[in-house]
């Protein structure tokens, strides 16, 4: 029997590619009472391919956390080939989800198995690795499935506990 990207894990996290990132950040923390947002800026992959072509791709996040569900707003930087450019652009509405996983590797063999397009794939840190996947229906339907790098935990919970109780100041800080 076939597996399932669900098998993988939960979902974890809930991307956006807004059109204002500034204005977007001001609705999840305003409107919606989600932050801080921590902002890690240029962000690059290492061994980034972009359906199998190397690229410079660069891109800023924030990230905070609505209970378990990490949220991240995305900032593309350039031009170069990614999802945040060209078809798989889509933005003020959800752009993808992301599945954390132990392996990158079984996440490739189940992607294998359903027949999901890698449209993205990099090194995160040291010892990370993510693939982006078209699961066969098109822009708008992008799954990210990432195996963590060392430490990331660590980061993560930070901003998980600075949402508990955040008071509304500072809504946006930099990270790094």
């Amino acid at each position: 029997m076939t597996r399932k990207l669900h098998e993988l894990g939960p979902v974890g996290q809930l991307a956006y590619l807004p059109s204002d990132f500034d204005a977007a950040v001001r609705y999840w923390t305003q409107t919606m009472g989600v932050g801080p947002f921590y902002l890690m800026e240029n962000v690059a992959l290492g061994e980034a391919k972009y359906k199998g072509v190397p690229t410079g791709a660069v891109f800023s996040i924030a990230i905070a956390y609505w209970g378990d569900v990490q949220i991240e707003l995305i900032r593309p930087e350039n031009r170069e080939p990614s999802i945040y450019c060209g078809e798989y652009a889509v933005t003020d509405q959800l752009h993808h989800i992301c599945i954390f996983v132990e392996s990158i590797a079984e996440a490739r063999a189940v992607c294998a198995e359903i027949g999901a397009e890698v449209l993205v794939e990099g090194k995160v840190g040291g010892d990370g690795e993510v693939i982006y996947v078209d699961p066969g229906a098109g822009p708008g339907h992008v799954i990210e499935l990432l195996q963590n790098m060392t430490g990331a935990e660590g980061i993560f919970q930070m901003i998980k506990d600075a949402g508990k109780n955040w008071d509304g100041s500072e809504p946006l800080r930099k990270l790094g």
